[in-house]
């Protein structure tokens, strides 16, 4: 197991031959590169070394979470080596992508079983979420229009770049499809004045929504239904999906696209808020297991091609991928803050699961394979749409 290590080891110092780091065995056997670690891997049992060779990502997250390995000094940095050398695709045996796939059907994101996936992520409780997230409970990439923007302010920043992309204007009817704990509906009915109706499969998300909704006084203008997307009926003017598109699954792609296009008017317009990628890859096991069941990250062209298939015409895409990074650092920063409270509420297993899944998915904005895709369309062509960009950058 040892020789494995080294060779991996090898294989970074080669990809990268500054890099300073350190593997640290469970006998006090080491290996170095470099004069001052910035990133040491300490391997604490034998179990641990074994469960990375045979598993790869997927094994190094299990003994994370139950401490038979500890990460010192900058875990964004052994996550960037470990993607420099794609170890995943490196290390990770056939059998293991087999189990995967099965793993993968089972959790497909059919009507019977979403609710059990989205249940399994965002049914953690508000109490747990509103320690890392900001005061508007927005769970998605934020807008940071300047370095020092707070949390909150560049989530709000984020809905109003979204309200200026689909030329919002009172009165007009809103649909949020995966709606989350309602931020985007609220801001659109107070700055404004639109109708909206918005849908969540978390009971939690559901219930929080419909109550802030009735605190402000907004529930003749918009409201949060409990209900799969492809349950939803009706027609709109503009059309919103902010970080809930992760969800769909790859079967599903054409699906949610046909049902968009369903809800939305002839050339009204819709925005989909989603991660991505540039080019598609498979998705990763520990997170699939531990985080997003039924997860998937569609390839740009993936959900493109269907537009285009089902009438869209796509206006505008935009790749916001180093401010998902740093919303996610942010999210992370608070999460440290409030560790005790989490471990209170949750265990240790928890706490580390969490803090791993943070820290891969900025490392995966900054150094791997994830992008944030803001992708505007119209349901046909509409030849009175402004020609120029500059109703949403004005200030």
């Amino acid at each position: 197991m040892k020789k494995a290590f080294k060779n991996i080891a090898e294989m970074i110092h080669q990809s990268d031959p500054k890099a300073c780091f350190a593997v640290e065995f469970w006998d006090g056997d080491a290996i170095r590169f470099g004069d001052v670690s910035r990133a040491t891997l300490r391997l604490k049992t034998k179990n641990a070394a074994r469960s990375i060779i045979g598993k790869g990502f997927l094994g190094f997250g299990e003994s994370y979470m139950e401490g038979d390995l500890d990460i010192e000094n900058d875990m964004q940095e052994l996550f960037r080596l470990g993607l420099a050398i794609d170890f995943d695709e490196y290390r990770l045996p056939f059998w293991q992508k087999f189990r995967f796939f099965i793993l993968s059907l089972l959790n497909r994101d059919t009507l019977r079983r979403s609710p059990k996936n989205i249940s399994y992520h965002y049914d953690l409780g508000d109490e747990f979420y509103a320690l890392y997230l900001d005061k508007t409970m927005t769970y998605s990439c934020a807008y940071f229009k300047r370095p020092d923007d707070s949390l909150e302010q560049a989530q709000l920043n984020k809905y109003e770049h979204i309200a200026r992309k689909l030329i919002l204007k009172p009165n007009e009817s809103l649909l949020d499809i995966g709606c989350g704990w309602g931020g985007m509906l609220i801001y659109a009915a107070k700055k404004y004045g639109i109708t909206g109706v918005g849908n969540t499969i978390s009971q939690n998300q559901y219930e929080y929504a419909n109550r802030k909704i009735k605190e402000l006084g907004l529930q003749d203008q918009i409201e949060v239904l409990y209900q799969d997307y492809r349950h939803l009926s009706g027609k709109f003017d503009k059309v919103v999906s902010i970080g809930m598109f992760e969800h769909v699954g790859k079967k599903f792609i054409p699906a949610f696209i046909q049902k968009v296009s369903d809800l939305l008017k002839t050339g009204g317009l819709g925005l989909l808020h989603t991660i991505g990628k540039d080019t598609p890859s498979p998705s990763d096991p520990w997170i699939f297991k531990y985080i997003f069941p039924g997860g998937y990250l569609p390839a740009l062209h993936e959900i493109t091609r269907e537009m285009g298939k089902i009438g869209f015409s796509i206006l505008d895409v935009e790749n916001l991928w180093l401010h998902y990074a740093k919303t996610l650092e942010k999210w992370a920063e608070n999460h440290e803050q409030n560790v005790e409270k989490v471990r209170e509420l949750f265990d240790e297993a928890f706490v580390r699961r969490w803090r791993l899944f943070l820290n891969i998915s900025i490392a995966g904005f900054k150094f791997g394979e994830s992008r944030l895709f803001q992708i505007l369309f119209s349901n046909g062509l509409n030849n009175a749409l402004p020609t120029t960009r500059s109703h949403v950058y004005h200030e």
